[in-house]
């Protein structure tokens, strides 16, 4: 029998992948967003009064690639622009009721896509897993 494949990277990026074509055919179907604009919706919830730039980095974007995005969830009604208080050329994002419907509908399918991978890890498999991804990402372990 072959090794397994150990090309780690080639790995991650298949199974990420993979992971989101699914986890978007499943948020499409349960709240009409795909797993892009469902990440920007809870960046907004959690950060009320964001400005784009602000988005684009919690996200991990650039600028230009947020605004199409937002123009997007803002013609689907799911998060609002306002004018910045101080910055004339900046806006302030705010979820409408319709995005935080969005965010209850997807909850359901996101809980049973985690659960499915907690099934798959392990619950320990699955923390230390979380938090090596983490470390990757931000670059700092979880505190």
């Amino acid at each position: 029998m072959p090794e397994p494949d150990q090309r780690l990277f080639f790995l991650l990026q298949r199974a990420a992948h993979r992971l989101r074509i699914d986890a978007d055919r499943r948020c499409l179907a349960a709240a009409g967003v795909t797993t892009a604009q469902l990440g920007a919706l809870f960046a907004v919830h959690d950060q009320p009064g964001a400005t784009q730039r602000q988005l684009a980095r919690t996200l991990g974007l650039r600028e230009s690639a947020v605004t199409p995005l937002l123009r997007r969830l803002s013609a689907a009604g799911l998060v609002a622009k306002h004018a910045h208080p101080s910055e004339h050329r900046a806006v302030v994002l705010e979820l409408t009721a319709e995005g935080a419907a969005a965010l209850r509908a997807a909850r359901p399918e996101i809980d049973r896509f985690n659960a499915e991978l907690r099934e798959l890890l392990g619950e320990q498999g699955f923390a230390q897993t979380a938090a090596a991804l983490h470390t990757l990402a931000y670059g700092r372990p979880r505190s």
